[in-house]
């Protein structure tokens, strides 16, 4: 990558995925990055943690503001550092990014265009609009319309533009749509002609809302601004949607695993339609005193049985094991997981499961290894949480069998800070459908930081989805009752029981 320069990359219409991989890559690879602040805070954090990040505001803000970024830009490439400008949408569409692009030719500094989705192709598409159909006409007219409050429509031919016979699309406030529509109407565009308005496009949250040119602009939410399509491919949502006909679209679903575990269970939940809202409620993170982690693993050869409670507990036990040893030193130790989870993350390894019971509770797992040869005298290695109970470990060692338990990492409790949404406000609105608990750890650090008294109250009206039944017990015992449970302890059982706790998507816009 050549240095210094500044990327100048489209972010797509909001749905953090759309971005390219040439864009990705440059975002991965920045020391500064300055965005609009549309652009989705998940795709920010694909950045280098040491990375600046300096957020602009608007995607089109006014003039002496746009004149201070293009100097932003410029003076942030002249001290040395690889800039990216990551812009909501597509750069070169009714956007900045043409400015700036010329401002930086004539200062000399070197730059690149990386193209994004633009939201007038992307929020349609989600949508189930195909903004071009061989029947619906051969003109495709892209509008620039204004988020303000402005009663005025977009200076155009209104005349032309209302005969032409094809599709409109504009992004703009809700009293812009009314004063486009009264113009397109009055210019002669038929009035029950079909339109859409589509807001949040291409996120979680997206939601479409259909009429007529001639009713559209009453059903617009006086708030926030739309996409506004116009023509008769609006009529072909009704057998083309797909994004809000998921089974969860419309859910918002809280996840309070740790940010380093999150991102299956999102990934799951959006991949069905839900908002995941993250509320990381722990940290995991190494143990404070390594010696007896990095001792077990020295001597790992000397077990006859290595029991794995968790994906953590794999994860930070064989990133040891690697770092000092060598995968060869488990030759001849068998291998347990609690759950198919630990199994799966075991295996990415390379390394076969030798036993996986039934159920996660420790007499179920007792009882499995006795099943496969007496306890006595056998010498079983359990890499666990900090935090973890030692049930197990007792009752292993009441089977006769010789324990050695040591801390592979830590549970530490989240900030009080529950991310980019104030899930609080949320839980007292009725705004949050579920929210998702996949340890005792969790709802005990969950609980503490809305406040034990608040937490079930706030709890009650909404569905709590315990992912077995010790993060139930844990629930039950700060009275929070658990609705939502699969029969497998495993994060894709999970979303399977709440797409049919909840049966069909919250929403049936048509």
């Amino acid at each position: 990558m050549k240095q210094p320069c500044v990327y100048i990359v489209g972010a797509g219409p909001g749905d953090p995925t759309l971005i390219s991989v040439r864009g990705q890559r440059y975002l991965e690879a920045a020391d500064v990055v300055i965005y609009d602040h549309r652009v989705h805070s998940r795709l920010l954090r694909r950045a280098r943690p040491d990375a600046e990040r300096i957020d602009v505001g608007a995607a089109a803000p006014k003039p002496l503001e746009q004149d201070a970024i293009c100097f932003l830009l410029a003076e942030k490439a002249r001290d040395g550092k690889t800039v990216v400008r990551l812009k909501w949408g597509d750069p070169f569409v009714f956007d900045s990014g043409g400015k700036e692009a010329l401002f930086l030719h004539e200062q000399g500094i070197p730059f690149e265009v990386v193209p994004g989705i633009p939201v007038s192709v992307g929020g349609p598409a989600y949508a189930g609009i195909p903004i071009t159909y061989p029947e619906a006409g051969n003109v495709l007219t892209v509008i620039r319309g204004h988020e303000n409050e402005s009663d005025t429509a977009p200076d155009v031919d209104w005349t032309r533009l209302a005969g032409s016979a094809g599709t409109i699309v504009c992004y703009a406030g809700a009293r812009q749509i009314r004063a486009m529509s009264q113009a397109l109407i009055s210019h002669g565009r038929p009035p029950d002609e079909t339109a859409a308005l589509i807001y949040d496009a291409t996120l979680p949250s997206q939601r479409t809302v259909d009429g007529t040119l001639e009713t559209i602009a009453a059903l617009a939410d006086p708030q926030p601004p739309a996409l506004l399509v116009v023509g008769a491919v609006a009529g072909l949502r009704s057998h083309l949607r797909w994004f809000d006909n998921r089974p969860l679209s419309g859910r918002r679903i809280v996840v309070t695993r740790s940010r380093e575990q999150a991102g299956e269970l999102i990934d799951m939940l959006e991949e069905r339609g839900a908002e995941a809202i993250p509320a990381h409620a722990i940290r995991i993170t190494a143990p404070e005193d390594p010696a007896p982690l990095d001792d077990a693993c020295r001597n790992a050869g000397t077990f006859d049985w290595i029991v794995f409670a968790s994906a953590n507990a794999v994860d930070y036990f064989m990133r040891r094991l690697l770092a000092i040893g060598d995968v060869r030193d488990l030759h001849g130790v068998r291998l347990c997981t609690v759950g198919p989870s630990t199994a799966s993350r075991l295996q990415r390894y390379g390394i076969r499961v030798d036993l996986t019971p039934a159920e996660f509770r420790a007499d179920a797992l007792t009882d499995a290894l006795k099943e496969s040869g007496s306890l006595k005298g056998r010498r079983i290695l359990m890499p666990r949480a900090d935090i973890a109970r030692d049930r197990l470990a007792e009752e292993l060692r009441e089977g006769g069998a010789e324990v050695v338990d040591v801390v592979a990492y830590r549970t530490i409790p989240g900030s009080a800070d529950l991310g980019d949404y104030d899930v609080y406000r949320m839980l007292l609105d009725h705004q949050i459908d579920a929210v998702t608990f996949a340890s005792a750890s969790a709802v005990r650090n969950f609980v503490a930081m809305l406040g034990q008294e608040q937490a079930a109250d706030l709890l009650h009206s909404t569905a709590v989805a315990s992912i077995g039944p010790v993060t139930a017990e844990a629930a039950q015992q700060l009275g929070i009752e658990t609705t939502v449970m699969p029969e497998r302890y495993t994060i894709p059982d999970l979303v399977d029981a709440l797409v049919e706790h909840f049966g069909e998507p919250a929403r049936t816009l048509s």
